[in-house]
């Protein structure tokens, strides 16, 4: 597995990097947007991200990057604010951790993404395909069309939509929909749950597919 580190501060990427290759993963260092632009590569795996970059910020390279790739990205940065961790999942990324980080929550993130995206590339045993009120969900090639016509959802959004369609008319719980997507119990994800459905609702024109179920989750409706 390759891991693409995209820091500016020599100090901090070179012992960032040191560990990870202690961990035994193969890394490529950056420290620019544009650099980190051409230097993904189909060998790729996961994307670390700083914000503070010289020649663009670090929301742009994200959306930029998922313009054309699916690569799980994780934003590490100085940057706390909430409005910028929002800002960071609607460009696209998968997770968000803040400067000063545990190394070791780290790589525990690392791995909990790429398994994700490794799981969400190979078919599963369920159906493949799923038509409710002229959306039709493709889970195999991870496509979603409205009325025919494709719709542009980040990963995540799709991620979060394929949890749902698993379980059309039913109530799925905040939890576990944290958990199926973000690999994780941690309830701060819930503010991420409503970024993500107030996109897809915007993104597919049908506000009403999805119920919020105040207190509990969100059911897919039209079944």
């Amino acid at each position: 597995m390759k891991i693409l580190v995209v820091e500016d501060d020599d100090r901090v990427a070179d012992a960032l990097v040191a560990f990870l290759g202690r961990s035994g993963y193969a890394t490529e260092r950056v420290g620019s947007g544009m650099a980190a632009i051409e230097a993904l590569g189909p060998d790729t795996e996961a994307v670390l991200l700083d914000l503070g970059l010289p020649d663009m910020d670090g929301i742009d390279v994200c959306r930029r990057i998922r313009g054309f790739s699916g690569v799980p990205i994780i934003i590490a940065t100085a940057r706390s604010q909430v409005e910028e961790r929002i800002k960071g999942l609607q460009a696209g990324a998968d997770d968000f951790v803040v400067k000063p980080y545990d190394v070791r929550e780290l790589l525990a993130r690392i791995e909990a993404v790429t398994r994700r995206s490794r799981a969400a590339a190979e078919p599963g045993d369920g159906d493949i395909s799923l038509t409710i009120d002229g959306v039709h969900f493709d889970f195999v090639n991870r496509v979603l069309l409205a009325d025919g016509v494709p719709v542009d959802l980040t990963p995540k959004e799709f991620d979060v939509l394929a949890v749902l369609a698993r379980y059309p008319g039913v109530v799925v719980p905040r939890d576990r929909i944290i958990r199926e997507v973000w690999g994780t119990d941690w309830s701060g994800f819930n503010r991420s749950i409503e970024v993500h459905v107030a996109s897809i609702r915007r993104k597919i024109e049908r506000e009403w597919l999805i119920v919020t179920v105040r207190g509990v989750g969100y059911r897919l409706t039209g079944v």
